[in-house]
């Protein structure tokens, strides 16, 4: 394998790690203290900014409107975004959409595509995908409680979702519901296009996450489908593949986790460094940075942060070869180093500002509280970790 990073690769992270600085972190002590929806009319300039600079949605495909990067070159893009929270939405890359965007691509019909696929990569709409449910475990998509019955023409959706993300503010949700309860249990689910509009759709809450209530894109919702009905032409792709659909769309999800993670990582590091090299801790002016404790911290984060980066490209360069089957085992072993490795560093930053990593006055508290969950979605680590060793002893 070549990690070797082409000259155009290189300009573009070199591009979009100056916007960033620029454009993007100055604006994050408004983007703490305000409501994201109140941030939409300077965040939408940011984006044609961004689309003027032809540097709009990398990861989609080329013939939507995307700049159709590769898997390998999207992580190094994303990682230059993961520095702050707004850079995946400014450049329109973000999750839940960017995986909504693979499906449509993948099994959408031409309707399906004009309607939804074509204007969500332009970015004049946004979706959610509701697949996790109240009473039901995250980490299995088997098991769901929400139906969606065939009546006529029309299926009728009935369930309890929350943790849709950036439901608030979605033109449309992809929906993981059960069509054929008496199927074998992979063959049971599919996934439907329900417009957010729909009577039936009920957004009941943003759930409040660590303290925070956020709103539009940094929101969680809690939806409730009463007789929620659909075209039965709003299926995606054929009854009984929501669990392969699924499956396809969330390898490669976890990928795109991973890779905003490193940049987490290096934005977390960037300002620990500065903040030990900064800080006055005696009368005689030495640092923070001369005792070991730091020094060791700084060591130990450098090594995992690249240990978990090149892990990362490994996974991606897997993907784009061989595919995400093959790369399983790849996949999961990121999902929980990655998101450990972020936790680690973001904790140790936090830890060297002191008093002020508890504050909005840094970017620190909002990476600690907002991104505990990296090592619970798209997969508990423990899930991870368990499915892994499994296939590893089973060629012993």
């Amino acid at each position: 394998m070549d990690f070797k990073v082409s000259e155009k690769i290189s300009i573009i992270v070199e591009m979009i790690n100056e916007f960033v600085e620029r454009e993007l972190i100055p604006l994050e002590p408004e983007f703490l203290t305000r409501n994201f929806s109140e941030l939409l009319p300077v965040i939408k300039e940011k984006q044609e900014m961004v689309k003027k600079m032809e540097l709009w949605a990398p990861n989609f495909p080329v013939k939507c409107g995307g700049m159709g990067l590769s898997l390998v070159e999207h992580g190094l893009v994303s990682e230059a975004l993961g520095r702050s929270p707004l850079g995946h939405y400014v450049f329109w890359c973000q999750a839940p959409d960017a995986g909504n965007v693979e499906i449509l691509h993948e099994h959408g019909s031409d309707e399906q595509k004009e309607i939804y696929l074509n204007p969500l990569v332009r970015g004049e709409i946004r979706s959610c995908f509701s697949m996790t449910e109240v009473d039901m475990p995250g980490s299995n998509p088997v098991m769901l409680g929400t139906t969606a019955v065939k009546e006529g023409d029309e299926y009728v959706i009935n369930g309890h979702k929350w943790y849709t993300t950036a439901a608030d503010g979605s033109r449309f949700a992809i929906v993981m519901a059960v069509t054929n309860p008496d199927a074998p249990t992979y063959r049971q689910a599919s996934m439907i296009i329900v417009p957010t509009d729909t009577p039936g759709f009920n957004l009941v809450r943003n759930i409040p996450v660590m303290g925070h209530e956020g709103d539009d894109y940094f929101s969680h919702g809690e939806i409730l489908y009463q007789s929620c009905r659909v075209p039965v032409t709003n299926l995606l792709g054929r009854e009984g593949q929501g669990f392969v659909m699924a499956q396809d769309r969330l390898g490669p999800g976890r990928i795109h986790h991973c890779m905003r993670w490193l940049g987490i990582c290096s934005r977390a590091f960037d300002l620990m460094c500065s903040r030990a090299n900064q800080r006055v801790i005696s009368p005689d002016g030495k640092t923070l940075a001369g005792r070991q404790t730091i020094q060791n911290w700084v060591a130990e984060s450098a090594a995992e942060i690249q240990a978990a980066r090149l892990m990362t490209l490994h996974a991606a360069w897997q993907i784009d070869n061989v595919g995400a089957a093959k790369a399983r085992d790849a996949i999961s072993m990121i999902k929980f180093v990655v998101a450990n490795t972020m936790n680690h560093v973001v904790d140790r930053a936090l830890q060297v500002h002191g008093g002020l990593g508890m504050t909005d006055d840094t970017i620190l508290a909002f990476f600690y509280s907002h991104e505990r969950a990296a090592r619970i979605y798209d997969g508990a680590d423990e899930v991870h970790k368990t499915a892994l060793a499994k296939r590893i002893l089973r060629q012993y």
